[in-house]
């Protein structure tokens, strides 16, 4: 059993060239991490779509909500200083069996990718920004409450917010996050509370709970 995430950036033909191609080679460094830190890979296409196995699914949420704030918290120096995020992405996750080629993803095939592939085309008219589909019904409901909770939530993010909880997802500290950014703790905290950090972590744990191999 894995995870697959298919995702598009939302509006992404709205971006200027410069700004779309810095969204881009930012996803593509944060691809090349997380393949490192997990056991991932992760193919573009299209130009504005990705595609990636996560062979831990227990990893799935966690490793997609990074991938979110990374676009998130990219400025568009172009145009007027803003904290409002620009570009965002809608993640499908697909959980189950798949035979997959990791030098060709696109050409995989299995339930996992049928599952990812089919939810994101749906959440276009649902307007959901992270979804989930597996062979379970129980835990599809269970998912699609929660996760539209935590939509509700990255909506309200802003920038420095959602650049704090990226920081956070990597596992990195308050004071971490504070030298790093030149701010002080005391200004992450209020950032990391903003965001609903404690909230993103219950649904985390509960994710990694439920699909975690016995």
């Amino acid at each position: 059993m894995v995870a697959v995430l298919t995702a598009d950036l939302i509006n992404s033909r709205s971006y200027d060239k410069p700004f779309l191609k810095n969204v881009i080679t930012l996803l593509k460094k944060e691809f090349e991490a997380i393949s490192k830190e997990h056991d991932a890979i992760f193919t573009l296409f299209r130009g504005d779509s990705f595609q990636g196995i996560i062979k831990y699914p227990e990893d799935a949420l966690q490793i997609a909500l990074r991938l979110k704030t990374v676009i998130l918290k990219v400025e568009n120096t172009a145009h007027k200083k803003s904290n409002i995020p620009v570009a965002d992405v809608r993640i499908a996750i697909g959980i189950g069996d798949a035979d997959y080629n990791e030098k060709a993803i696109t050409e995989s095939n299995g339930e996992a990718f049928h599952f990812s592939g089919l939810t994101l085309d749906a959440m276009k008219d649902e307007n959901k920004k992270i979804s989930l589909k597996t062979g379970n019904d129980n835990i599809n409901s269970e998912f699609q409450v929660s996760l539209k909770f935590l939509d509700n939530l990255a909506e309200k993010w802003s920038i420095a917010s959602a650049e704090v909880v990226y920081y956070l997802l990597k596992g990195m500290k308050e004071q971490q996050i504070a030298d790093l950014l030149q701010r002080s703790q005391a200004a992450i905290n209020l950032r990391k509370k903003a965001a609903g950090w404690e909230e993103v972590q219950l649904l985390l744990q509960r994710f990694k709970q439920v699909f975690s191999k016995p």
